[in-house]
């Protein structure tokens, strides 16, 4: 047993210290807004909106998470968070200024190539 809770612990810490490999959508909703507001400057109003449909994000991913760990198919798993993911961005980009939009790309951009960038070996996590 003490062998087992070892290997779940240098597991667990070799995940950390990858970041888990969830990125921002595991981030707590408060979280994500604050991300953003750094990035785009957010109004009062924004920061609750950005809230609301971050939240409910995290409630419907946290319902998919429990319909694969008790056998859900796979590929209509990955349908589902493709489609609820463009829905999220359209949600979030809905609140957001014209300006607000195009930093929100250009980040958006950024944050893609960065992940590519690591899939293929040559981020320094």
């Amino acid at each position: 047993m003490m062998i087992c809770g070892l290997m779940l612990g240098i597991a667990g810490f070799a995940n950390a210290q990858q970041g888990g490999g969830q990125g921002r959508m595991m981030m707590k909703p408060e979280e994500r807004v604050k991300l953003l507001d750094e990035k785009l400057k957010l109004s009062d109003d924004q920061k609750t909106k950005l809230t609301t449909v971050f939240t409910e994000q995290a409630e419907t991913m946290k319902k998919m998470r429990e319909e694969m760990q008790s056998g859900g198919d796979r590929d209509a798993m990955r349908e589902k968070m493709q489609k609820m993911r463009a829905d999220n961005d359209a949600k979030v980009t809905a609140v957001l200024t014209d300006d607000q939009k195009k930093a929100y790309e250009t980040w958006q951009k950024e944050q893609r190539a960065e992940m590519e960038k690591r899939r293929q070996g040559g981020g320094n996590n």
